[in-house]
């Protein structure tokens, strides 16, 4: 197959071993194939991969940080190095916009992620010391010392890529050699980060396979790799029934699985902000929802609205924006089929269909659509009406008084986020502390009077929350240092000398790394107070 393009395998760019097959990747606005053709990798190739990380683990996790964080800040500046080539591939993949989207929003998050990737392994500040001199016990996080897999998305191509994302960086970050499975829709821009990864690698002294790509497999291959006991971890971003098959063949071996799997991100609109600004809160809703097609795992999917006067006049505020939209550019094909399908379902259980609903004409394009409930009717098939359909499409649930809202809360599942806008003047905030805390168990991040798209890269930031938004509540995949622990093992060390222990645990602080010593955090050395 000399017409295939390689795999970065075992520490080099090389043939598939064992191809199954090739693709290409399609242009979202007309949906023609472009580009060269990749390898389907077949169970050698699987085999190779594993096979590299496992032996190359030991080894990274005894690299000096220095040099993880040398790579992860080299591989940064090659990125922004090289972003006219990666906006282009990634703009005729994607079709996301070039100047906003990639090269003003995207690529410049994912080199910041990097880098704040590099600044928490300089300080140790993912590893969490902690020092019981009475006990003689010492403890901090430490790497998995077994390969991580990373599986990409469809809609970030830079920030969540397997290759460059926040789970690859977390991963190198705690020092566990990647095997990134790049998602099939975006293969040339994975190919060209990867290139840049490698040589960033080979650059900073680390071993060779500790960064390795896999474009496509079939899914029992796919099944099969994430149930091998070699792998340290799994990250995720993806569909819901994709994962949590993923997430059972990964946990019958015992292999933590890190999982963002849905999320329609609920909004309640209270009656006071509606009276202060309800039109302007229509426009601002109809921007979040169809922002990027719509293809946000933040996306405003489902938004709770109460009858009366000022409820009315935002829906149909809301229906006029939706109505006039033109069918807007979706992904893929089958991305396309799985909104439609979203849609029907939601239809299906009682939804009235207030604008869109169709197909549009060449490439994969739908057109805004809006939906409405009633309170009794969402809450009655409360599953159904949670249908995630990942595009640009948003339910209204019409609601009578707050209690309503409370019920309605009460029904949601497990989100990334919540939002409660609320008005100006302090009317709605009875409301709020009534509604807030039922919300704030069912979503990772509550948000008060703004949209939920836009994911900001802190070490504040929960992009995560309560299944089935994600596979474990604990954890975010977006900020740094916390991101990083996903990946990590907490190792103690009982009675160890001090010579023995790694640089961080020992008496003398390597640096100003911030240790919990007998209780008191700071940097001093021990015995030496705070």
């Amino acid at each position: 197959m000399s017409n295939v393009e390689p795999l970065l395998l075992a520490g080099r760019w090389q043939a598939s071993l064992s191809s199954e097959g090739s693709f290409r990747a399609a242009d979202p606005t007309t949906g023609d194939a472009i580009g060269p053709a990749f390898p389907v990798s077949g169970a050698a190739d699987i085999e190779a991969a594993v096979a590299a990380g496992s032996a190359v683990a030991a080894e990274l996790a005894a690299a000096p940080a220095e040099r993880i964080a040398a790579f992860l800040d080299a591989y940064a500046d090659a990125l922004d190095a090289d972003a006219d080539t990666l906006v282009a591939l990634a703009n005729a993949e994607t079709a996301l916009p070039a100047p906003t989207r990639l090269r003003g929003n995207e690529l410049p998050r994912t080199s910041g992620q990097l880098r704040q990737a590099a600044a928490a392994v300089r300080s140790y500040s993912w590893t969490q010391p902690v020092i019981d001199t009475a006990a003689g016990l010492r403890s901090h996080r430490a790497p998995l010392s077994k390969p991580v897999l990373v599986f990409g998305p469809n809609n970030f191509p830079f920030a969540f890529n397997a290759i460059a994302g926040s789970d690859f960086a977390s991963a190198i970050a705690a020092r566990n050699p990647v095997i990134a499975k790049a998602h099939p829709l975006h293969p040339a821009t994975s190919q060209r980060m990867a290139q840049l990864a490698h040589t960033a690698l080979l650059a900073a002294g680390l071993p060779a396979a500790a960064v390795q790509l896999l474009y496509q497999f079939d899914n029992p291959l796919g099944l099969k790799l994430a149930g091998d006991a070699r792998l340290g971890a799994i990250g995720f971003t993806g569909s819901r029934g994709g994962g949590l098959a993923l997430k059972a063949a990964a946990d019958a071996a015992g292999i933590p699985f890190y999982a963002e799997l849905s999320s329609v991100n609920p909004v309640f609109m209270l009656p006071g902000i509606l009276a202060e600004r309800g039109e302007a809160l229509a426009q601002e809703f109809f921007a979040s929802c169809t922002l990027g097609s719509g293809q946000f795992c933040t996306n405003p999917g489902v938004v709770v609205v109460p009858h009366g006067a000022e409820g009315d006049a935002f829906v149909a505020a809301a229906t006029a924006h939706f109505a006039a939209a033109a069918p807007m550019v979706l992904f893929s094909q089958s991305g396309l089929e799985h909104l439609t399908q979203g849609i029907a379902t939601l239809r299906a259980a009682g939804a009235e269909l207030l604008a869109g609903g169709v197909v549009g004409e060449g490439g994969f394009r739908h057109a805004p659509t809006l939906l409405s409930v009633d309170a009794g009717a969402f809450i009655a098939q409360p599953q159904a009406l949670q249908t995630e359909a990942f595009g640009p499409v948003s339910l209204l649930v019409r609601v009578t008084d707050v209690e309503a809202m409370v019920q309605v809360a009460t029904a949601f599942e497990g989100n990334l986020t919540g939002t409660l806008y609320r008005a100006g003047d302090g009317s709605d905030d009875a409301a709020w502390q009534r509604i807030a805390p039922v919300l704030r168990a069912r979503v990772g991040r509550l948000i008060n009077s703004r949209m939920p798209t836009g994911v900001a890269v802190s070490a504040a930031q929960n992009h995560g929350g309560p299944f089935p938004s994600t596979g474990h509540p604990g954890f975010t995949s977006v900020g740094m240092p916390a991101a990083i622990h996903r990946f990590a093992a907490l190792h103690s060390y009982d009675a160890v000398p001090d010579a023995l222990l790694p640089i961080e645990l020992r008496d003398r602080n390597p640096g100003n790394v911030q240790r919990t010593i007998d209780g008191v955090t700071g940097v001093s050395d021990v015995g030496a107070g705070s």
